[in-house]
């Protein structure tokens, strides 16, 4: 893990600038009130058989984000991430469709060189890219089993989301890159597509 973590970072350094953007971009998810006909699974779903993480996920109306279905979808999510002892995990991989996200990276990961974050939840999370450059990482996905690939992401966002109130919070490195990876799986992405051809030896 260790090695393959300088590889990375010493082949971001290498092509970085092959990957600016000149202007930062919006990313929305669209608006359409969350209504709960299934109980959430309490295992992660595959992207490929599952409809749910094939659809675009719906809002969630701030009012019933203290409700019980709502509730029981965020304690379901934390509760498989923590099982399968993920750093995100969204609503849509156990799935349900509404716009939920979680995102928690141990204190152990900072032995990697990245960012620790404490559990936090984002419902109907909107993101706007402030730094338009990217950054290629290696990452893996709960519903992709036994994959793993470089996928390029933007570096600094700011993250709007409901919390019984509108709330932000700006996010750079490692917590922007697995929070885009989440709202791809809120946006129905079918994240192949988005691997990069990548060769170890090249850089070792």
């Amino acid at each position: 893990m260790f090695r393959n973590c300088r590889t990375f970072l010493h082949y971001v350094l290498k092509n970085q600038a092959k990957y600016a953007l000149l202007k930062p971009v919006r990313i929305f998810l669209p608006w359409s009130p969350f209504t709960c006909t299934a109980s959430p699974h309490t295992h992660s779903t595959n992207i490929k058989i599952d409809p749910v993480l094939q659809s675009r996920a719906v809002a969630v109306e701030p009012r019933a984000i203290q409700g019980p279905e709502v509730q029981k979808v965020i304690k379901t999510l934390v509760k498989v991430m923590r099982r399968l002892e993920c750093v995100g995990l969204s609503a849509s991989q156990i799935g349900v469709p509404p716009q939920i996200l979680a995102d928690n990276s141990v204190a152990s990961i900072e032995a990697l060189g990245l960012v620790a974050v404490p559990l936090m939840i984002f419902v109907n999370p909107q993101l706007h890219v402030l730094d338009g450059c990217t950054v290629i990482f290696q990452e893996a996905c709960e519903s992709i089993c036994d994959n793993s690939a470089s996928v390029p992401r933007y570096n600094c966002l700011f993250l709007f989301y409901e919390k019984a109130e509108p709330v932000s919070w700006q996010a750079s490195g490692w917590p922007a890159r697995i929070l885009q990876h989440e709202i791809d799986h809120l946006n129905g992405t079918d994240i192949f597509p988005m691997f990069i051809s990548f060769n170890f030896d090249d850089y070792n």
